[in-house]
């Protein structure tokens, strides 16, 4: 591991008050949803989220010049990032939060199964049985046949594809690009595409929705270091799967603040989807398993931008 005493719990405890924390965050864009644009909503949470961590890059001696050693594969990581964020915070608006998530957790399984054509990976039987069996996970979620297969329901599934891809030129590229770049790059593209998108989407804020705007882009950076530092004391096959912890903060958030109530079918589809997701971490953490360990590599494989990949330097002291 990485610098820093291992302390399993700690890593945990890390883990879970970074995984409640964006799931406040993702309810938060559901509530903001209700009378502002999608675009209105990036611009300003990426804006008050970009301060802090530019601040943090730039006290930073190590970081060095900003520009990429990949641009057209950071270019693409960034509008990947963008379309995987835009699509899942439309889906927060338009379905039950808990039904969101069951989708975007499909974002592991598209890594393994991407992982084989991207990145030379083998993967064997198993862990693609259970990639078959989280894509029936999927299904069940969205019942074809049964409900309507909705906008939102497209937009989770594009969100979890974009998230994927963009998770795997971070294995690609991750080990040659410095981390200032993977930050900043995709915060400035969704800064300047969401600004230019404001003459035809902007209304006026009232100040109460635009501390919440401020509150999402905090809570997106404290979160993402919360979860770096639960990598840094536990290892990534103990942490991982606390990312399944944030269905729980949305069907309570779900109940509490928006009227949803639980779907039976979503739980299931949502708990064979979660299994899958486990076993193909434990899978990976086997040293006889895998060379690259795409979904173990890249901790949080979120939809939003952000210091996805583990960043050296200013926040975590690599000892390595």
């Amino acid at each position: 591991m990485d610098g820093g005493s291992t302390s399993p719990a700690r890593g945990l405890g890390f883990a879970f008050l970074a995984f409640a924390l964006f799931a406040t965050h993702d309810a938060i864009i559901k509530a903001l949803g209700q009378d502002y644009s999608i675009f209105q909503i990036i611009f300003f949470a990426m804006l008050f989220a970009f301060v802090p961590l530019a601040v943090m890059v730039l006290a930073d001696q190590s970081t060095g010049n900003f520009r990429p050693r990949h641009p057209w594969l950071v270019l693409a990581r960034a509008v990947l990032s963008l379309t995987a964020m835009s699509c899942a915070f439309y889906a927060f608006v338009e379905l039950p939060l808990a039904e969101v998530y069951a989708l975007l957790f499909a974002t592991p399984l598209l890594i393994t199964a991407l992982s084989v054509p991207l990145l030379g990976e083998t993967v064997r039987a198993r862990r693609w049985a259970a990639v078959v069996v989280g894509l029936i996970g999927v299904l069940i979620v969205l019942r074809p046949g049964m409900t309507a297969f909705s906008p939102g329901h497209l937009a989770a599934l594009c969100s979890a594809c974009a998230a994927a891809t963009a998770t795997i030129i971070v294995r690609k590229i991750g080990g040659e690009e410095r981390s200032a770049v993977l930050i900043l790059y995709p915060m400035l593209t969704s800064m300047i595409v969401m600004g230019a998108a404001l003459p035809w989407t902007y209304v006026p804020i009232e100040l109460p929705s635009l501390g919440l705007m401020a509150t999402v882009g905090l809570l997106s950076v404290i979160a993402q270091l919360c979860s770096i530092t639960a990598y840094r004391f536990a290892p990534a096959a103990v942490v991982a799967p606390m990312q399944y912890s944030q269905i729980l903060w949305a069907t309570l958030y779900g109940v509490v603040f928006f009227a949803e109530k639980p779907d039976t079918m979503v739980a299931i589809g949502a708990s064979i989807i979660i299994g899958s997701g486990i076993f193909i971490v434990w899978r990976e953490s086997r040293p006889d398993v895998s060379e690259r360990n795409p979904v173990l590599r890249t901790p949080n494989p979120r939809y939003d931008t952000g210091p996805s990949p583990r960043p050296k330097g200013w926040w975590r002291k690599d000892r390595s």
